[in-house]
């Protein structure tokens, strides 16, 4: 197989600071960007500097005394705009997600499908939840408040998607934005800074910096200026971050940390519609969404109906460069993801699992790649670790046989992380309702795979998964801040005043003053 031609070095434009693109004076490091799919294709250096964070962080508090005072309509015109731009460069868009983080093309067009839905809904659902209420009663009214200077950290997946998500939030919501991308997204968090440069913000509304986590994600999450702060990302550094901020207890703080998801099949689940919705739901993306599906627990009466079809089909899936045809999934975002996946995959067997298709790394023919191969491994979890405190790093799935339902709900519950499960059963199996009882988890899809899901939905994810709030468009909710009032417009009437006071009118104090001086 022959090479294809790599395709043109990119533009790097510098940080986005205060309505203009900005490269750092003074340079403390380089993003060093490479196509996962190809590592021929240098995407570039990207500079970046501990002192934009503060000139960032800066501009926002600039941009939120203009913006907050702008009407909720208003700020909705911007984020039409903002749309507009969104469709024009889909398929632009598209083509960075490939090269970047090595997706398929196809799915990288879903990506954009969806960031475009996301900013929809929020047009659609979200204004509402954070237009005035008014209780005409009491002469009442709440508002949602902007917070003010808002600090996002984005993840390494679904770059563009949360991007999408968190910045269209916090901008909807009145507040001025500053967003870092992950170190692994500098050329998609250029692409969305220069969207909103089109949507012709005031300056200072939205900014972006570019860097690693260790130096530009730890100054901006602890920067003095930031009025709240919304993190995308792992569970490990979700904790050194929640360290970091042990002296601010009053910063609202929202951390979304995935972890991946599991699945629970039932004895009478049908066969095919479970394989395939495993299939995609561990392996769609290399296995690396928040909610691919890690762990699937199997009744031992549909073990052998279920097992040897996926795992004669998980070999099967077409691994391979982004732009070729029918490719299902693409490579891992970095070398060191797919070391840890190899080592990972060796841990299983070590401790006594039992490799049912081994995942490994994968050379692939034209295009030197991070690419793997998934791997299924069933977890003899009575007699030995049961795997279920980690999450598993890329496209791996650990099955769990047990003999009963209420064993898989005691086991289901045990993992740290539940950000949403699958059940696998008749459509009308009254198995669902205890399921739905007994499940600690986010969200239970029917006969769907975990990474399914709504943004009109809230869900709340467990265990290690989050803390507790939902996600989807309630996110506005946590941008904002409701400020009540209310307003007092009857006559002031002395006659109602609670027991203590002393009022008198002062026409009455006066005779009384009078008559005082004449008996004198």
């Amino acid at each position: 197989m022959t090479s294809s031609p790599l395709p043109e070095r990119l533009l790097r434009r510098g940080d986005y600071i205060g309505g203009s693109f900005i490269k750092p004076e003074q340079v403390d490091g380089y993003l060093n960007a490479t196509n996962p799919g190809d590592r021929r294709d240098a995407l570039g250096r990207y500079a970046f500097s501990i002192r934009s964070v503060d000139d960032a962080v800066e501009w926002a508090a600039r941009g939120t005394r203009v913006w907050r005072r702008v009407g909720l309509m208003e700020r909705a015109s911007a984020i039409e705009r903002f749309r507009v731009q969104l469709e024009e460069h889909g398929e632009t868009l598209a083509g960075l997600i490939v090269r970047e983080s090595g997706k398929p093309l196809w799915e990288a067009r879903q990506e954009v499908a969806a960031a475009t839905r996301a900013v929809d809904l929020f047009l659609d659902d979200g204004i509402g939840l954070i237009a005035p209420r008014v209780m005409e009663d009491i002469a009442g009214r709440s508002d949602y408040v902007p917070r003010g200077v808002l600090g996002i950290v984005g993840p390494s997946v679904l770059t563009l998607v949360n991007a999408v998500t968190a910045t269209v939030a916090g901008v909807l919501g009145g507040n001025g934005v500053v967003f870092k991308p992950s170190k692994y997204s500098p050329v998609v968090g250029q692409a969305v800074a220069e969207l909103w440069d089109r949507a012709k913000l005031p300056r200072g509304v939205f900014n972006l910096i570019q860097g690693p986590g260790s130096a530009i994600g730890q100054r901006l999450v602890n920067h003095a200026g930031l009025d709240a702060l919304l993190f995308i990302g792992s569970y490990e550094t979700a904790r050194e971050v929640r360290r970091s901020l042990a002296e601010r207890p009053e910063l609202p703080a929202l951390f979304a940390t995935g972890g991946k998801a599991m699945a629970y099949v039932h004895e009478d689940a049908p066969r095919d519609r479970t394989v395939y919705e495993l299939l995609v739901g561990a392996f769609l993306t290399a296995g690396q969404r928040a909610t691919s599906t890690a762990r699937v627990i199997v009744h031992a009466k549909a073990w052998d109906t279920i097992m040897p079809e996926l795992v004669r089909r998980a070999p099967r899936l077409h691994v391979g460069y982004g732009t070729e045809d029918e490719v299902f999934m693409g490579p891992l975002v970095s070398d060191a993801l797919r070391t840890r996946f190899r080592k990972y995959c060796r841990a299983l067997v070590a401790k006594g699992h039992v490799a049912l298709c081994e995942g490994d790394a994968l050379e692939l023919s034209g295009h030197r790649g991070h690419y793997v191969s998934p791997g299924v491994y069933e977890v003899r979890w009575r007699g030995g670790l049961p795997f279920l405190n980690e999450e598993p790093p890329g496209p791996l799935l650990l099955a769990y046989r047990v003999e009963s339902v209420e064993e898989a709900i005691e086991l289901h519950n045990r993992a740290v992380y539940r950000p949403a499960t699958s059940v696998f059963c008749r459509p009308d199996s009254p198995v669902i309702a205890e399921l739905r009882d007994g499940l600690r988890t986010g969200a239970i899809n029917v006969n769907r795979s975990t990474i399914g899901a709504s943004m009109r939905l809230p869900s709340v994810p467990q265990g290690r998964s989050g803390m507790g709030l939902p996600v989807g468009i309630e996110l506005m909710r946590h941008v904002t801040f409701p400020r009540a009032g209310i307003v007092e417009t009857r006559p002031f009437d002395a006659s109602h005043l609670v027991p203590g006071v002393e009022w008198a009118d002062e026409s009455a104090m006066g005779e009384l003053v009078a008559a005082d001086m004449h008996v004198e």
